[in-house]
């Protein structure tokens, strides 16, 4: 099997699969391929916002100690390889097509053949990966929800970790924020250590701790009072926890709440996988993430940024407070997130929109977008194609910034415009 071939089997896939009530599915899945996911550990990861930065900050940690580190992630932003790692290198494409083959006629020979999803064959193909590479531990983040989610057929993980838990596929995993971090808290294991990020809603909070009590799990949320940040820029942030200075390179506040959610989770994996201070410092400062705040260019500054519902765009613009204006933004989203909301957050900060499509399957039509802004006070205008407008918000900025976001697939397509 050569990899075009390999590709269009799994392409074969549909994206979602068959709607689904439970974990019957997936059990089944791994059942076929023999569980290999009973033979690893895992550090397993939900949140509407946060999962994937405190996935790669995990990662580099265990990775800088000695441990070989399996990282499973969605969706790719490059290469469809790019969702599965080991110590920061993609599964290597040979690897993946000989994965796909061995497991190919076990996945012909079942009668759910045509229910499974692109996102449980994947995992199903990374999971055999992981543990024919005999990784140390897995950082695995959770695709939609947690409850449900496929990847929650894990039994006993390291630690669970939650992130910031806010409104997003709502159609899917509820309306209110209760129902949210139900299926956010659906990861937590009998007598398996929780963390919450600090910061979350009260409702989120009181769900997610009663989910914990039920499952005589350990739920720790960092001590905010204990936080001193020192300095924060373009280039990252520095600052103190209990006491212990600590630097990242992915910009925000935001990514320091995350980076203390990942401080008290490694504690607790350090009673099974021990990790020294100089690991976690080493790691933390090397973790980067494609398309959150990634600095593409600097002379202009264009930034990409993935994030693509309210929650996401507001951390964004607390980053673009303090980048030199004018700022002009290339906007895409998809059209089941909140558009206006998510809007609304940019709208003081940037002095000019430009709005684009066609990056995707389910865009919200440029006009639409450029509608919303009007209409919410900013100012917008209609992109020519994704590639005009990255050009038009270059030369426009002048000695400010361009920015790129609004969704990950944008994100993604503009990503692949600067590396081909």
């Amino acid at each position: 099997m050569n990899f075009s071939e390999c590709m269009e089997y799994i392409s074969s896939y549909d994206r979602k699969g068959r709607r689904i009530s439970d974990l019957s599915r997936a059990r089944a899945l791994m059942d076929l391929v023999g569980n290999p996911q009973d033979s690893l550990k895992f550090i397993h990861i939900a949140g509407t916002n946060g999962k994937g930065s405190m996935a790669q900050m995990f990662s580099e940690i265990l990775t800088a100690e000695g441990y070989k580190t399996g990282l499973f992630t969605s969706p790719f932003l490059i290469e469809y390889s790019d969702r599965i790692r080991i110590n920061g290198e993609n599964i290597p494409k040979d690897r993946l097509c000989e994965t796909v083959e061995k497991l190919k006629p076990l996945l012909e020979s079942c009668e759910l053949r045509n229910d499974f999803s692109q996102f449980e064959i994947t995992q199903a193909i990374a999971f055999s990966y992981f543990l024919h590479e005999k990784c140390d531990v897995v950082v695995l983040e959770t695709g939609l929800g947690g409850l449900v989610d496929c990847t929650n057929v894990i039994k006993n993980p390291l630690v669970t970790v939650i992130g910031s838990v806010s409104y997003d596929h709502t159609a899917i995993l509820g309306e209110t924020l209760e129902e949210i971090a139900t299926q956010k808290a659906g990861i937590i294991k009998k007598n398996c250590p929780c963390i919450l990020s600090a910061g979350n809603d009260m409702r989120v909070v009181k769900t997610v701790r009663e989910y914990a009590m039920a499952m005589e799990s350990q739920l720790c949320i960092p001590n905010l009072s204990l936080l001193k940040v020192s300095q924060m820029g373009i280039t990252g942030s520095v600052f103190s926890y209990k006491g212990v200075e600590y630097e990242i390179s992915m910009q925000g506040l935001h990514q320091v709440s995350n980076a203390i959610t990942v401080l008290d989770g490694i504690k607790f994996v350090s009673e099974k996988l021990p990790v020294s201070e100089a690991s976690i410092k080493t790691g933390l400062k090397k973790a980067v993430l494609v398309g959150r705040v990634e600095v593409i260019s600097k002379d202009p500054l264009v930034i990409l940024d993935g994030g693509h519902n309210p929650d996401g765009m507001k951390a964004l613009s607390e980053v673009l407070k303090n980048l030199p204006k004018p700022i002009v933004a290339v906007v895409g989203m998809h059209s089941d997130k909140n558009c206006e909301k998510s809007l609304e957050n940019l709208i003081p900060y940037v002095s000019e929109f430009i709005a684009v499509d066609g990056f995707s399957e389910i865009d919200t039509k440029k006009s639409d977008l450029c509608e919303m802004v009007t209409r919410l006070g900013g100012r917008c205008e209609v992109g020519e194609s994704v590639e005009k407008a990255v050009a038009d918000a270059k030369s426009r900025c002048q000695n400010g910034t361009a920015v790129i976001c609004g969704s990950l697939y944008l994100v993604s397509y503009v990503k692949t415009m600067y590396t081909a």
